[in-house]
């Protein structure tokens, strides 16, 4: 029960504060488990989507979870607006469900408008 534990204190979200850069969407999973969900990370400082996912695969993998990218692409923040836009995507991942992403956006940006492309 406690990698179920571990996987719901995981944050769905985790970007930049502001600007244009890439996010992946990932798969994150207990390890011999069911329960698994998906999460949004995106940075500046990641010159390719890879490096995203260098980062937080061996941080899920610290608390027992499998990942798996299941695409990518870029967020532009705007924080002042209020605004995020879902857009793009990967070369080494392919094309992020922008959807999932949003809605996942969604949860923690619940006051900003949220468009997609």
């Amino acid at each position: 029960a406690s990698a179920t534990h571990a996987l719901s204190k995981i944050p769905d979200v985790e970007i930049d504060p502001e600007g244009t850069f890439k996010y992946i969407l990932v798969n994150v999973k207990v390890k011999d488990g069911d329960a698994s969900k998906e999460i949004v990370r995106g940075t500046k400082s990641a010159e390719y989507h890879n490096h995203i996912f260098d980062k937080v695969s061996p941080a899920m993998e610290a608390l027992g979870m499998e990942c798996k990218c299941l695409g990518g692409g870029k967020i532009e923040h705007n924080s002042q607006e209020k605004k995020l836009r879902v857009f793009g995507e990967s070369t080494a991942f392919g094309k992020a469900d922008h959807a999932v992403s949003a809605e996942k956006l969604k949860t923690v940006f619940n006051n900003y408008e949220i468009t997609l492309g």
